[in-house]
């Protein structure tokens, strides 16, 4: 506990139901902070876990959730979005009598539907979103608090455990959660999910040849990398279960495919009025645009941040297919992304940067246009990218978990011998970007 701690939260318990990547992160960051944790996962888990929490004397590892639920203060499901309803259902009923419950979950809808179902109504009901990976420093990132039923006491307290975080607080309901999570986490995860499985069709390490050079390819390989490294269903549940990401998914794959059609039939004027159209309505017009008098990123930090050798020749000019698909989507939907700057992720923040780097260049934007229609070096790859988006979206419209993680995993495979790599120069890339949008 901390100075700062209220009296009547002396002996308070912190319960995690779930410990994945983000359970264990919580885990460490509130017994670090003095908080104690009770905590599980499945039971044939348990050894294990007992074995790696063994110097941590705030944190008690316990064989279930009836046992966690019983007996703790605040209880946090940090659990797969799909395996939510199954799990409340099964420890729910357990929960300590005048508890708190939250979910961790990237999904709201199922999560708050099942917290109603089947926990007792004394219980309040907290929950909340750490927007970041569990690999990423909590410090000044998003954490998404939602006051469903809960007292503001309650509430209040919940505020004092996650504070140790050192996160910024966003207040919203769990619709708004999934609208703006659909907005800024769905659609840009159907692009790198998408890459991926383009550069496999292809049988491509794109870092190790001369195709994909510069910032901007740096960050397309980098956070693909980074994508695949973690487990499929954090990403099949953001899309599949969440309402919101369906259409924004479809948009995707709609926008990808008629661009890539414009580009390949030649086009030339329908393209550039459709582009400049979808730069207009996302950016602002020519003189009064949206972003800010810096841009988001700067090309510099991100051309030190390369899995490959840089060759000396100048990069191959490319098409950014991918990009204006996002700005072509972000149009048809009516999204502003800096509306949700508050609540963007550090990926978000990465895609965005990158994007507007491409529309704010003086004569970029005309240059992807001139590669798309004239240049057939990225024709192949365009075709597997444009592919790959209709699948994933056919994949959210059909909610079929399994087909997600059957495509996910071929994937995952053949890219894997890199992941290590990847995860740590994509560490390092973040903490730059980070850094370097404080100066």
């Amino acid at each position: 506990m901390t100075a700062a701690t209220p009296p009547d939260m002396e002996n308070f318990v912190v319960g995690l139901i779930g410990m994945g990547d983000m359970g264990k992160m919580y885990a460490r960051r509130l017994s670090t902070a003095g908080w104690r944790v009770m905590a599980c996962d499945r039971e044939e888990k348990y050894d294990d876990l007992v074995k790696e929490f063994s110097e941590n004397s705030n944190v008690q590892i316990l064989r279930n959730g009836h046992l966690v639920s019983r007996a703790s203060n605040y209880i946090i499901y940090s659990v797969e979005a799909a395996a939510i309803g199954r799990v409340v259902s099964q420890f729910g009923p357990s929960t300590k009598l005048g508890a708190i419950v939250g979910g961790q979950t990237s999904c709201k809808d199922p999560e708050i539907k099942a917290f109603e179902k089947y926990l007792p109504s004394d219980v309040d009901i907290v929950s909340c979103h750490s927007l970041h990976g569990p690999n990423v420093d909590s410090r000044g990132q998003p954490l998404v608090l939602i006051k469903h039923r809960a007292s503001d006491e309650s509430f209040a307290k919940v505020e004092t455990v996650l504070r140790c975080l050192g996160s910024t607080h966003v207040y919203l309901t769990a619709k708004e959660h999934d609208r703006i999570t659909a907005d800024t986490q769905a659609v840009t995860h159907a692009a790198f999910l998408s890459m991926g499985k383009a550069w496999h069709a292809t049988k491509q390490f794109p870092w190790e040849g001369a195709r994909y050079v510069g910032g901007i390819e740096n960050v397309k390989i980098n956070l693909m990398l980074r994508i695949y490294a973690q487990k499929w269903h954090v990403y099949a549940g953001l899309a599949i279960l969440n309402p919101e990401a369906h259409k924004q998914i479809n948009q995707f794959a709609k926008s990808t495919t008629e661009l890539y059609y414009l580009m390949l039939e030649g086009r030339r004027d329908e393209l550039r009025d459709r582009v400049y159209a979808a730069k207009e309505k996302v950016f602002g017009a020519e003189g009064n645009p949206k972003w800010a008098a810096q841009p988001l990123l700067r090309d510099d930090v991100l051309d030190r941040f390369s899995l490959g050798k840089r060759p000396d020749s100048p990069p191959l000019p490319n098409n950014h297919l991918s990009l204006l698909a996002m700005v072509d989507c972000w149009s048809a939907l009516g999204i502003v992304p800096y509306d949700h700057m508050i609540c963007s992720t550090p990926l978000f923040r990465l895609w965005l940067g990158v994007t507007e780097h491409v529309y704010r260049t003086p004569g970029l934007l005309d240059e992807c246009l001139r590669v798309g229609l004239d240049d057939n070096t990225f024709r192949r790859d365009d075709l597997h990218f444009t592919i790959a988006a209709c699948g994933w979206a056919e994949c959210v419209a059909l909610r079929q978990f399994e087909t997600w993680r059957e495509r996910f995993a071929v994937t995952q495979k053949f890219f894997e011998p890199r992941f290590a790599g990847a995860m740590e120069v994509g560490n390092a890339m973040i903490k730059a970007v980070l850094e370097s949008s404080k100066e």
